[in-house]
């Protein structure tokens, strides 16, 4: 069980062939950590982990977690199409030091919810650390049902689940049908982290942690200790970033390009993206680095 901030990890590539950039995954992970978060989510959507190759994947969880070296717990996304994939991805993080693995639904072919109740039984049983539910729906055609995943619980080695379907009331529905269990419910989307808290969840993997992890470990401390004030001016830069660097232009991979581009003007790592999307180009930079300089700004002055 963990309770608080999980920073869902961008993955710094090179540019020459887009491996892994170690020099600024270490500058990345050290920021973050220096943040207070409560954990570190790698190969997530956040980390582009479908659109990185096998060995990409590997030298991830192996340089992650010799950095993180049992300052925080490491959770590592092992989601693919091949049951036999993520396996080995499971072993590779076991023997690496992670501390859980998280599954989204194998995104192909359409599962009807048998289907996929035996997929994460059986993904269960072949794993050796803790595994986690990933419900995104808008990625991979198939919500777990409540029903499945009450069933799921059941499993001695499934632990959690992280939501990113934005939808309320089935998260409220599992953390009501879900209080007598020792089961973990993290929210996805960072703009209703604190409510969801409020409600009984978990906490939050919250993407906008790679750049400013302070202000969100604020928001659920402010929000763990009811204190409604705090919550109010913290939760306004949450929906700055929101719509002022995840939002910018028409692309489905807006909030890549913005969170990429942010970290960019807070010079911490560089823009690279693996196909089939890229980088901002400089026009929307101009903006990105205008809109981050304006809201670390209103940050320092409510962190003070």
């Amino acid at each position: 069980m963990i309770n608080g901030i999980i920073t869902p990890m961008v993955t710094p590539l090179l540019s020459d062939n887009l491996s892994l950039d170690i020099k600024s995954t270490k500058k990345l992970i050290e920021h973050i950590i220096s943040g207070g978060v409560h954990g570190l989510f790698i190969l997530g959507t956040t980390g582009e982990a479908t659109n990185l190759s096998y060995k990409t994947r590997i030298d991830l969880i192996i340089e992650s977690c010799k950095i993180v070296n049992n300052r925080v717990p490491v959770f590592v996304g092992i989601t693919d199409t091949s049951i036999e994939e993520s396996v080995k991805l499971a072993s590779v993080s076991k023997k690496a030091g992670a501390t859980a693995v998280v599954a989204a639904p194998p995104y192909y072919y359409g599962l009807g919810q048998i289907e996929l109740y035996k997929y994460y039984w059986s993904l269960a049983d072949q794993v050796s650390l803790p595994l986690y539910l990933y419900n995104m729906p808008s990625h991979t055609k198939t919500n777990i049902d409540i029903e499945t995943t009450l069933k799921l619980s059941e499993h001695p080695n499934i632990v959690g689940l992280k939501d990113s379907s934005a939808n309320i009331v089935y998260f409220q529905k599992l953390v009501h049908l879900l209080k007598n269990k020792d089961f973990s419910l993290l929210v996805g989307p960072e703009e209703v982290t604190s409510q969801t808290v409020l409600m009984g969840g978990n906490g939050g993997v919250n993407g906008g942690s790679n750049m400013f992890p302070k202000l969100y470990v604020e928001l659920y401390k402010a929000t763990i200790a009811k204190d409604f004030k705090r919550i109010d001016e913290l939760q306004y830069l949450v929906m700055e970033i929101s719509t002022k660097i995840y939002s910018l232009g028409s692309f489905g991979s807006s909030y890549l390009k913005g969170m990429k581009g942010g970290l960019v003007a807070l010079e911490i790592m560089n823009a690279n993206i693996a196909p089939p999307f890229h980088s901002f180009e400089e026009k929307e930079m101009k903006v990105v680095r205008q809109n981050i300089e304006n809201i670390k700004a209103d940050l320092d002055k409510v962190l003070k």
